[in-house]
Protein backbone atom coordinates (compact mmCIF):
# COMPACT_ATOMS: atom_id res chain seq x y z
CA UNK A 1 0.00 0.00 0.00
CA UNK A 2 2.89 2.39 0.73
CA UNK A 3 4.46 1.87 -2.71
CA UNK A 4 1.38 3.51 -4.25
CA UNK A 5 2.58 6.84 -2.81
CA UNK A 6 6.02 6.65 -4.44
CA UNK A 7 6.98 9.57 -6.73
CA UNK A 8 4.27 11.71 -5.10
CA UNK A 9 5.12 13.76 -1.97
CA UNK A 10 6.49 13.07 1.48
CA UNK A 11 3.37 14.43 3.19
CA UNK A 12 1.06 12.10 1.29
CA UNK A 13 3.30 9.12 2.05
CA UNK A 14 3.56 9.84 5.77
CA UNK A 15 -0.17 10.19 6.25
CA UNK A 16 -0.04 6.43 6.69
CA UNK A 17 2.02 5.77 9.86
CA UNK A 18 3.27 2.45 8.58
CA UNK A 19 5.12 4.14 5.68
CA UNK A 20 8.68 5.45 5.41
CA UNK A 21 9.75 8.12 2.92
CA UNK A 22 13.22 7.96 1.36
CA UNK A 23 14.55 11.21 -0.18
CA UNK A 24 17.37 9.57 -2.18
CA UNK A 25 14.99 8.12 -4.76
CA UNK A 26 11.67 9.72 -3.64
CA UNK A 27 10.07 6.40 -2.75
CA UNK A 28 7.49 5.49 -0.17
CA UNK A 29 8.17 2.09 1.38
CA UNK A 30 6.68 -0.01 4.16
CA UNK A 31 8.39 0.62 7.49
CA UNK A 32 10.43 -2.47 8.44
CA UNK A 33 8.65 -3.37 11.68
CA UNK A 34 10.79 -6.47 12.31
CA UNK A 35 13.86 -4.29 12.90
CA UNK A 36 13.67 -1.16 15.01
CA UNK A 37 15.75 0.93 12.62
CA UNK A 38 15.49 0.69 8.84
CA UNK A 39 18.58 -0.87 7.27
CA UNK A 40 20.98 1.33 5.31
CA UNK A 41 20.44 -0.84 2.20
CA UNK A 42 16.78 0.17 2.26
CA UNK A 43 17.46 3.91 2.84
CA UNK A 44 20.15 5.82 4.75
CA UNK A 45 19.01 7.27 8.08
CA UNK A 46 19.88 10.82 7.05
CA UNK A 47 17.54 10.56 4.03
CA UNK A 48 14.73 8.59 5.70
CA UNK A 49 11.63 10.34 7.05
CA UNK A 50 9.04 8.81 9.32
CA UNK A 51 6.17 10.57 11.10
CA UNK A 52 7.07 14.07 9.87
CA UNK A 53 8.85 15.28 6.74
CA UNK A 54 10.83 18.13 8.27
CA UNK A 55 13.13 15.96 10.44
CA UNK A 56 15.24 13.05 9.26
CA UNK A 57 15.30 9.71 11.01
CA UNK A 58 18.85 10.19 12.31
CA UNK A 59 18.00 13.50 14.00
CA UNK A 60 14.79 12.01 15.34
CA UNK A 61 16.69 9.16 16.99
CA UNK A 62 19.28 11.55 18.47
CA UNK A 63 16.57 13.89 19.78
CA UNK A 64 14.62 11.03 21.35
CA UNK A 65 17.80 9.63 22.93
CA UNK A 66 18.68 13.03 24.40
CA UNK A 67 15.17 13.52 25.78
CA UNK A 68 15.14 10.00 27.26
CA UNK A 69 18.59 10.59 28.78
CA UNK A 70 17.48 13.86 30.34
CA UNK A 71 14.41 12.22 31.80
CA UNK A 72 16.47 9.37 33.27
CA UNK A 73 19.05 11.76 34.71
CA UNK A 74 16.36 13.96 36.25
CA UNK A 75 14.58 10.96 37.79
CA UNK A 76 17.88 9.71 39.20
CA UNK A 77 18.73 13.13 40.63
CA UNK A 78 15.26 13.46 42.16
CA UNK A 79 15.46 10.01 43.76
CA UNK A 80 18.93 10.68 45.18
CA UNK A 81 17.86 14.09 46.46
CA UNK A 82 14.72 12.69 48.08
CA UNK A 83 16.64 9.87 49.74
CA UNK A 84 19.24 12.34 51.02
CA UNK A 85 16.56 14.72 52.33
CA UNK A 86 14.65 11.89 53.99
CA UNK A 87 17.83 10.65 55.68
CA UNK A 88 18.71 14.19 56.72
CA UNK A 89 15.22 14.89 58.09
CA UNK A 90 15.27 11.62 60.05
CA UNK A 91 18.60 12.50 61.63
CA UNK A 92 17.31 16.00 62.38
CA UNK A 93 14.19 14.54 64.03
CA UNK A 94 16.33 12.15 66.06
CA UNK A 95 18.52 15.04 67.21
CA UNK A 96 15.45 17.06 68.21
CA UNK A 97 14.01 14.11 70.13
CA UNK A 98 17.31 13.61 71.97
CA UNK A 99 17.49 17.30 72.78
CA UNK A 100 13.91 17.31 74.09
CA UNK A 101 14.61 14.21 76.20
CA UNK A 102 17.73 15.86 77.67
CA UNK A 103 15.80 19.04 78.51
CA UNK A 104 12.98 17.00 80.05
CA UNK A 105 15.46 15.09 82.20
CA UNK A 106 17.19 18.34 83.26
CA UNK A 107 13.85 19.86 84.28
CA UNK A 108 12.95 16.73 86.23
CA UNK A 109 16.27 16.79 88.10
CA UNK A 110 15.92 20.52 88.84
CA UNK A 111 12.40 19.92 90.12
CA UNK A 112 13.59 17.12 92.41
CA UNK A 113 16.41 19.32 93.69
CA UNK A 114 14.01 22.19 94.44
CA UNK A 115 11.63 19.75 96.15
CA UNK A 116 14.47 18.45 98.32
CA UNK A 117 15.54 22.02 99.20
CA UNK A 118 11.95 22.93 100.15
CA UNK A 119 11.71 19.81 102.33
CA UNK A 120 14.96 20.74 104.13
CA UNK A 121 13.74 24.32 104.64
CA UNK A 122 10.36 23.14 105.98
CA UNK A 123 12.09 20.65 108.29
CA UNK A 124 14.27 23.46 109.67
CA UNK A 125 11.18 25.57 110.35
CA UNK A 126 9.39 22.62 112.00
CA UNK A 127 12.48 21.93 114.11
CA UNK A 128 12.70 25.59 115.14
CA UNK A 129 9.11 25.61 116.38
CA UNK A 130 9.23 22.08 117.80
CA UNK A 131 6.83 20.64 115.27
CA UNK A 132 9.29 18.10 113.89
CA UNK A 133 8.21 14.63 114.95
CA UNK A 134 10.64 12.17 116.38
CA UNK A 135 12.01 10.01 113.63
CA UNK A 136 12.07 6.96 115.98
CA UNK A 137 8.37 7.18 116.74
CA UNK A 138 6.54 8.99 113.95
CA UNK A 139 3.12 8.06 115.40
CA UNK A 140 3.52 9.86 118.72
CA UNK A 141 0.47 11.57 120.11
CA UNK A 142 0.14 15.29 119.61
CA UNK A 143 -0.28 16.96 123.00
CA UNK A 144 -2.27 20.10 123.51
CA UNK A 145 -1.16 22.43 126.25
Amino acid sequence: ACSAFSQKSCEECLKNVSCLWCYTNNTCIDYPVRSILPSSSLCSLSNARWGVCWINFEALIIALAVVAGLILVSITVCCCYCCYCRKRSRSRLDEEEEQLARKREERRLESLQRKHERKLKHDEIRKKYGLLQDSDNPYSRFENE
